[in-house]
């Protein structure tokens, strides 16, 4: 292992469960009235209750703690042009093949066959990676940032996988470096209707042209825009005013990441130890949870070069996976103006979370796109070549 990367294991202090414990013994629920429980209205109030005794009653952050560590966990620093050096966070999880094929794994928000090597990496501002104490740092920076953690790790040419953030994140890696991205697979297909098309398509939805399940997808699209998306207007605009409470009130974070949790899924059955044990990641997290929303001001400061990877990327050969409850369920004729499109996969259940909600599915597609007879199994050829 090179010098520059450092085995890491998560040990939350004592000190710091006991701080959390303090705080959920003195939290105050909001008012209750008719419709507290009503999930239009955001988190329910019992819900969020429940979890917030059993966070401080019973729950058990030490076995959550234990089972994470299972993973092989690293640091590593990383420079960032025009920015301070980052410690980064990492799993790296290799194959017992060698020639199996480097992905970088990269999240989004609320997160964290053919053989694979993975590097999961905690986004900067994320999980166990530092925070970035000087403005400015945008989605250029994040894909900067991931590239270089997977050439320090000696992975001079690998594929991406991305959703949410993360698939903001891995269009720039391909547009910034087609030489070291040979391929990328997405979820949420984050795309506007295709330039003069759009017309176009609008007559088919009032039609009635447009399939069934592209009409499902189109409302649930709109659900979220209408409905669903009042965080990232926050986030996006003010966010250090709304991280004053995150940071302050676990029971404010808790409700805040569980309504997302809630609402994004395809009904997914969260039990308590997962919803908390997501939700304790936030809360101990190096940076603290208030940094995790910068992402959205920034990107949404340097909005032309941080969402350019939403038109085309010529290079880089595509792979999407379509879930129904996805918060941006396009229509496939949309999609395919991403790239060139060498993988589909449409699945009838699924949320935002798939690779949470639906991990077989989810590494299904990773297989059959660059296994035998996949659009991107030439990618094997070519990183045989690194062997």
């Amino acid at each position: 292992m090179a010098p520059e990367i450092k085995p890491f294991e998560i040990a939350v202090p004592d000190s710091a469960l006991a701080a959390l414990q303090a705080k959920l013994a003195t939290a105050t629920l909001p008012d209750k009235v008719d419709f507290s429980d009503d999930w239009s209205y955001g988190a329910a109030r019992d819900d969020v209750g429940r979890l917030a005794r059993r966070w401080r009653d019973t729950f058990d952050w030490r076995a959550q703690e234990q089972r994470l560590n299972r993973l092989p966990h690293y640091t590593t620093k990383i420079a960032v042009d025009g920015f301070h050096e980052l410690d980064i966070h990492f799993v790296h999880q290799r194959s017992a093949r060698p020639d199996a094929i480097p992905l970088l794994f990269v999240h989004g928000y609320p997160q964290h066959g053919q053989s694979f090597h993975v590097v999961a990496p905690s986004l900067p501002n994320f999980g166990f990676s530092q925070q970035v104490r000087q403005p400015g740092f945008a989605l250029d920076q994040y894909a900067e940032c991931m590239h270089k953690v997977m050439v320090r790790l000696g992975y001079a040419r690998y594929v991406t996988q991305g959703g949410d953030w993360g698939f903001f994140i891995t269009r720039l890696i391909g547009l910034r470096y087609p030489a070291h991205c040979l391929a990328s697979h997405v979820n949420f297909p984050c795309v506007r209707p295709p330039g003069l098309k759009s017309l176009w398509f609008g007559l088919r939805w009032l039609l009635g042209r447009h399939s069934r399940t592209e009409r499902q997808g189109l409302a649930r699209t709109l659900w979220y825009l209408a409905e669903g998306s009042g965080y990232m207007v926050q986030q996006s605009t003010k966010p250090s005013t709304l991280g004053f409470a995150l940071a302050d009130s676990p029971v404010a974070l808790l409700a805040w990441i569980y309504e997302k949790l809630h609402d994004w899924t395809d009904g997914y059955a969260w039990t308590d130890d997962e919803v908390l044990t997501w939700v304790s990641v936030y809360h101990f997290s190096a940076p603290g949870p208030a940094a995790s929303l910068r992402i959205y001001y920034e990107a949404n400061r340097a909005r032309a070069a941080s969402f350019r990877g939403t038109r085309y990327v010529p290079s880089v050969p595509l792979g999407i996976s379509y879930y129904p409850r996805d918060l941006f369920a396009v229509p496939r004729p949309w999609a395919r103006c991403l790239g060139p499109v060498v993988y589909e996969a449409t699945h009838t259940h699924g949320g935002h979370f798939a690779a949470f909600e639906e991990p077989e599915l989810f590494a299904a597609d990773l297989r059959a796109m660059f296994g035998p007879g996949g659009g991107a199994h030439g990618v094997v050829a070519r990183l045989a070549l690194d062997c």
